[in-house]
């Protein structure tokens, strides 16, 4: 009810009466912009309005287009704005402008969607890093600094009503962009003090982001970065706070990438561009490397040789940061090299709701499950209802072997019992050696799965009692186990932003009187001699 009103009152002849003010005659900085994909912008300039798995063709943007709330709002935001950059042909700017005027004729007074918050602070952002191709004509330049005024006020009142999480930084830091451009310092310093103390919340003290998911550490780090650039180009101090947590957040982010240099899949991460990870890892100039256990956010990365192994041993993210998480308790990912080898099963970014569930599940992941059931309840809002809420974890290391000991009580109220899971990685990093327990109530069935990469090839060997992988390198690996039934079965991945087939490793049990045990070993086969490993990406990038 306070939204609806909020939503009328900003609508009204008296609030468009408050947002009156003078305009900036000039702006007090110049931003580097980040670049964007100039393919995206020949489509853009074809009549092809894409975001995720969405797409819209129109002759110019279809601002009140029938598409999901989020497309809706990267087109409000500005955000193709880079990809025509990208093309950077007199025609895309001239589109450019035009569209921008269209926007400004049609959108300059308050609407839901396109004075949300998170997208005003976006569009404002981006408005700026392009503000001199933009305005190259005078009247859409004049146009532009009145609005960027009266967006800025009004940004000024919504930003902390944005909902927690990213929004709320994405809100922030456009706010704090503007006010530098407007050499408005008190409002600057007020706004600052906000930023800080949403830093607090959102950033924990490893450097991990609260909500768990390495694309969501991705877009924090770039907003921190972004803030800091907008201090540093209109000659204000930078914020401690800001500084202390780049320095934080960049190692967790480095924490998160497999050795093709993307991101591992947890939470609601894809892959993502490896580039763009690149570049924003450059802007940050933190150095530090990749911690090896990261106690707040909730995850354990072994690495030994050629092998990296990532762990999720933590509590699923708190109310506010969990409408994208996953429940995935006590799953990991390997990779080898740069090839991956066990995945989870990605993020569905589609329009399908039944599969954007799916990939939420705890099935989808390579864990166990009780029962077919997931670990924690997912909500028909997509936050999280009942679930883990004890999670331990422990970690030692000796000559280079490590083992991390981890357990979970996300299926005691349904079913009585609790999982823990231990990995052991050799110190050359070619033998992998898990355990699975479950203690407690008997008489339920389980599986263990094991998600394999599109990329690798899996056959039954050993009379049905071992599984070899081979990655596409030829490199090959034997999976074997006691204490359950294993099978090779179908999955699928859409870790890569589209969904592929892929193949599963799954091994069934059931609870006994005392318990379960199940054992595996994930062994690399014998080397050939004309064999040639590809190194691992350096953690230094």
């Amino acid at each position: 009810m306070a939204q609806g009103l909020r939503a009328l009152y900003y609508g009204s002849a008296l609030y468009h009466l408050r947002l009156l003010g003078r305009a900036p005659r000039e702006l007090g900085l110049r931003l580097e912009p980040w670049p964007g994909d100039p393919l995206n912008g020949e489509a853009l300039l074809a009549g092809e309005f894409r975001h995720q798995h969405e797409t819209v063709r129109a002759p110019s943007p279809p601002w009140r287009a029938t598409a999901s709330e989020e497309w809706l709002a990267s087109l409000h935001s500005f955000s193709w704005l880079a990809d025509l950059a990208a093309v950077g042909s007199d025609l895309a700017w001239q589109t450019a402008r035009n569209w921008t005027a269209d926007w400004l004729i049609h959108f300059d007074i308050y609407d839901r969607l396109a004075w949300r918050a998170d997208v005003v602070g976006e569009r404002l952002f981006t408005w700026l890093e392009y503000f001199d191709k933009l305005g190259d004509e005078p009247e859409l330049q004049q146009a532009l600094l009145v609005s960027l005024g009266r967006q800025t006020r009004h940004l000024a009142k919504v930003a902390l009503r944005e909902e927690p999480g990213l929004k709320r930084l994405a809100a922030l830091r456009g706010l704090i962009a503007a006010l530098a451009a407007q050499m408005q310092e008190r409002p600057l310093n007020r706004v600052l003090q906000q930023f800080a103390k949403e830093i607090e919340t959102q950033i924990l003290p490893d450097g991990g982001h609260a909500a768990r998911n390495p694309e969501a550490q991705l877009t924090a780090l770039r907003y921190l970065v972004d803030a800091r650039a907008a201090l540093t180009a209109s000659h204000n101090e930078i914020h401690g706070a800001i500084q202390q947590a780049i320095d934080r957040a960049a190692p967790m982010l480095r924490f998160f990438r497999h050795g093709d240099g993307q991101f591992s899949l947890f939470n609601g991460s894809n892959e993502n561009d490896g580039a763009l990870i690149d570049r924003v890892l450059m802007r940050a100039d933190a150095k530090g490397r990749p911690p090896a256990t990261a106690p707040h956010t909730g995850y354990e990365r072994l690495r030994a040789g050629h092998s990296l192994v990532l762990f999720d041993c933590g509590k699923p993210p708190p109310p506010g940061f969990d409408s994208d998480a996953h429940a995935g308790a006590l799953a990991f990912e390997i990779s080898y090299g740069r090839e991956r080898l066990i995945v989870n099963c990605g993020a569905y970014r589609g329009p399908s709701a039944e599969w954007r569930g799916a990939t939420r599940a705890t099935a989808a992941h390579s864990t166990l499950i009780v029962g077919d059931t997931s670990s924690a309840e997912i909500r028909a809002d997509g936050s999280f209802g009942e679930g883990p809420t004890e999670v331990t974890s422990m970690r030692a290391e000796d000559a280079g072997a490590q083992w991390v000991a981890a357990s979970h009580d996300g299926y005691k109220k349904n079913f009585g019992l609790t999982h823990a899971r231990q990995l052991f990685l050799s110190a050359d990093g070619e033998d992998l050696r898990g355990e699975d327990r479950l203690t407690g109530r008997a008489g339920q069935g389980f599986a263990i799965r094991f998600h394999l990469h599109p990329d690798v090839q899996a056959s039954l060997a050993q009379d049905g009692n071992a599984v070899l992988l081979r990655l596409p390198s030829g490199i090959g690996w034997r999976l074997r186990m006691q204490g359950a039934v294993l099978s090779v079965a179908e999955s699928i991945y859409v870790g890569a932003g589209t969904m592929k087939k892929t193949r599963q490793v799954v091994l069934d049990g059931h609870v006994g009187t005392t318990g379960a045990i199940v054992k595996w070993a994930l062994r690399r086969e014998a080397k050939k001699p004309s064999e040639n490993t590809e190194p691992m990406l350096s953690d230094d990038i």
